[in-house]
């Protein structure tokens, strides 16, 4: 009986320090898994962080099928120029193994997988690749015909709107400085995404950003056709007309006050002034 014990023990225990050793990659295979998110256009480097030996078989493959598209075989490269998909994109480091495909489309979206094979065993490393089409460009228009306003010294605010085209996976968002304003986010293939801002007036700190969760694009908030701007300047607004008697003619002379409004709410106002001095002093019987 108590030998069946002991072997038993044995048996268990041998068993527990295979599956370790397993576990631990001393039989060197080994699988792990990366994401990596990229734009379209740009090239991409999945690095083995690795030397390359010189009896190491290195090979990288593609997709579900896990098609050979790259290998180093005695320290010699030899890339699929069959592969019709990455048409003359990849490069392979002979000192590292690692791959480079250069200006990345969205069908090079996908796994790849790296696999070293020497005489400790074999390696495996595999890349989650995500192949985003390019960010446009925020666009912001007025929504709506004008700014509103209600009296001269009133604030005046703008509508605004900023929209993108064709996007996914995307978050959209307005900004003053690098304070968060709003935002809108979506996941659904290719539509269009608009966000909605009203502001008193315009400054050069708005700005609208449309981003990945790795890149983005900005538009600043910039156009005075959009929305007034934010300046207040000194202007004479007040006109008055006096007379004084001198003599056997009369002097007329114009005393002016001071007030800040904004610009664009007193032109009319000032304009009339202007007309109704120039009136008086043609006609000085009106006085």
């Amino acid at each position: 009986v108590f030998m069946k014990r002991l072997r038993k023990m044995i048996h268990n225990a041998s068993f527990f320090c295979l599956c370790l050793l397993l576990s631990t990659g001393v039989f060197g295979d080994t699988d792990v898994m990366k994401s990596v998110s990229v734009m379209e256009g740009d090239s991409v480097t999945l690095n083995t962080d690795v030397k390359v030996q010189r009896d190491d078989h290195t090979l990288w493959m593609f997709g579900p099928q896990e098609r050979r598209i790259a290998e180093i075989h005695r320290q010699t490269i030899y890339i699929d120029a069959t592969n019709t998909i990455f048409e003359k994109r990849l490069q392979m480091d002979n000192q590292t193994g690692s791959l480079t495909i250069r200006n990345i489309r969205t069908e090079h979206t996908g796994l790849y997988k790296l696999q070293n094979i020497n005489n400790r065993g074999t390696s495996n490393k595999r890349f989650s690749v995500t192949v985003y089409a390019l960010l446009p460009v925020p666009v912001i228009t007025s929504n709506s015909s004008n700014c509103s306003s209600t009296s001269p010294s009133s604030s005046q605010n703008c509508s605004l709107l900023c929209s993108v085209l064709n996007v996914s996976d995307v978050t959209l968002s307005w900004y003053k400085g690098n304070s968060l304003l709003s935002s809108i986010s979506v996941s659904d293939l290719s539509i269009s995404l608009s966000l909605s801002l009203e502001i008193e007036c315009l400054d050069d700190s708005y700005s609208c950003v449309v981003a990945y969760s790795f890149t983005n694009r900005t538009t600043h908030l910039n156009n005075t056709d959009l929305c007034q701007p934010c300046s207040v300047r000194f202007i004479k607004c007040v006109i008055i007309i006096k007379t004084v008697k001198a003599q056997e003619e009369e002097i007329l002379y114009a005393d002016t006050t001071f007030c800040a409004y904004r610009v664009k709410s007193m032109v009319r106002y000032i304009v009339f002034l202007c007309e109704l001095c120039l009136c008086m002093c043609k006609h000085p019987q009106l006085l």
